[in-house]
């Protein structure tokens, strides 16, 4: 009799730790950002369409402009951003459309980053990508199949296409994608940039 109350209390008591351990497990939080346009220029920066940082609870956040002109360094016929935070997963999105940067001679139609950071139960995964349709470089065509693709212009500016940085530690993941990223004298250009960040609960 005395062994089989042994075994239920520690039964009970196995129960009640599970039961103590999954009150207290923190919730899954989420981070994010898109930023459609953003530059640093001779001591004065801004952030264009900056859909603002996703709140650790999640949701929906948004922005889009049209007809941008930066002080002759770019221009943009259309600019969205798009960040969210829901279930298993958090998402980013930067777009622009018709994209002039004269500083470096660069065109290009259509500008597309996406950013994913996800739970598979307390493990993090994160991937993303970007997108360049018709861009050119002083007229040339260029093609872009895979990410951190560096390149050399005149007037001392390096241009960085589809750059990708991303983490993964314990349960927290993150991963940030510049479409494009333009760097020089004076100068610091970012084209579609979408950010996603995850805290598996």
């Amino acid at each position: 009799m005395a062994r089989r109350i042994s075994i239920l209390a520690a039964a009970l008591a196995l129960v009640a730790a599970i039961s103590a351990t999954a009150a207290t497990a923190a919730p899954t939080s989420y981070s994010g950002r898109a930023r459609p346009l953003s530059f640093g220029a001779f001591g004065v920066g801004a952030s264009i369409g900056d859909t603002g940082a996703l709140p650790a609870s999640g949701g929906s956040q948004s922005a889009s402009l049209t007809n941008i002109n930066v002080l002759g360094l770019v221009s943009v016929g259309l600019l969205q951003g798009t960040t969210s935070g829901t279930g298993d997963e958090s998402t980013s999105q930067a777009s622009l459309v018709s994209v002039s940067l004269p500083i470096v001679g660069l065109t290009v139609d259509v500008v597309k980053s996406e950013t994913t950071a996800s739970c598979s139960g307390t493990t993090p995964s994160v991937s993303g990508s970007a997108q360049l349709v018709n861009i050119a470089v002083l007229g040339m065509p260029i093609t872009v199949a895979m990410p951190n693709v560096a390149l050399t212009v005149p007037g001392g500016f390096s241009v960085m296409l589809n750059e990708q940085k991303s983490s993964i530690s314990g349960t927290q993941g993150s991963i940030t994608v510049n479409a494009i990223h333009v760097t020089g004298p004076g100068i610091d250009l970012v084209v579609a940039s979408a950010e996603s960040d995850i805290t598996c609960g």
